[in-house]
């Protein structure tokens, strides 16, 4: 939902911060190889129940996968490298709640498995869709210029992030949070089949 807003926001700084990474040599696949491996150190942070570590390192994965985008706008978006970006970040997402239930599997295991279940329905509509606008030729640059149609919804990646640091900030809430974001995620997830509906039939 508040994915394109940000993006006017956030690009024309990550446009500068790309600029030395990108006369150093850095290629975007590298950043989002390397950003998705500091997201595998928050996981594996969150699931020590190391939360404020799990925080820093989630913060800075978002980063890099701003980086690796600005990267690709200078020097050619490519499929592979949308690719690579969507894969990993869809295992980044799920990939979060399981640290929260290996940290507590009792109090965080059901409501974590809850929202992934949730993650696939936003994610395979989002995927899906992609799918279909392509074959009709069908474009947005509503959040920017991206390698695949990128279909909003009430919960986009800034509500993700958002509930992932809450639930750092806060690691006793997380079933509540998880159980409340997965809840909107299947809204999310109707609202783009209603969509879809209305544009691909």
């Amino acid at each position: 939902m508040l994915d394109a807003r940000l993006r006017r926001v956030i690009d024309p700084a990550l446009d500068r911060l790309s600029a030395p990474l990108d006369r150093i040599g850095l290629t975007p696949n590298a950043a989002t190889v390397l950003g998705f491996a500091i997201g595998l150190g928050a996981m594996a942070a969150i699931s020590q129940r190391a939360y404020g570590l799990g925080l820093l390192l989630l913060l800075s994965n978002r980063l890099f996968d701003g980086l690796d985008g600005a990267l690709a706008r200078r020097r050619g978006l490519t499929d592979f490298g949308g690719f690579l970006d969507i894969v990993l970040d869809f295992i980044f997402y799920a990939g979060i709640p399981l640290a929260f239930a290996l940290a507590e599997p009792g109090a965080n295991g059901l409501a974590a498995a809850f929202l992934v279940v949730s993650f696939v329905g936003t994610g395979t509509s989002f995927l899906a869709f992609a799918v279909m606008a392509a074959k009709r030729g069908l474009a947005t640059d509503l959040r920017g210029r991206k390698s695949l149609y990128y279909l909003g919804g009430l919960t986009e990646g800034t509500e993700t992030i958002a509930a992932f640091v809450l639930a750092c900030l806060f690691p006793a809430w997380f079933p509540v949070i998880a159980l409340v974001f997965g809840g909107l995620c299947w809204l999310t997830t109707a609202t783009r089949i209603a969509v879809a509906w209305q544009m691909l039939r």
